[in-house]
């Protein structure tokens, strides 16, 4: 995969891979200590999802990066 661009990523898609969509892209975390990514902080949608995550303090939900299949016009989550 090429590279992708962070601003390009805000507002995405962020859907499982059985095509429940969990909401779209917020933010992402990164370990200021090691400047690897750490979570996609997603805006939900209003029905609740399936997929366990964390919230943020804002009812924000946090998806770790190494869930990440695939991204295109979606950013795919490998929920298997």
């Amino acid at each position: 995969m090429g590279d992708v661009m962070a601003r390009d990523l805000r507002g995405k898609s962020i859907v499982e891979t059985d095509g429940t969509t969990l909401g779209t892209l917020y933010n992402v975390t990164i370990d200021p200590d090691s400047g690897m990514l750490c979570d996609l902080v997603v805006e939900p949608r209003e029905e609740p999802s399936s997929m366990v995550t964390d919230e943020t303090d804002d009812d924000r939900l946090r998806i770790p990066v190494g869930l990440v299949k695939t991204v295109n016009d979606r950013i795919i989550i490998d929920t298997d």
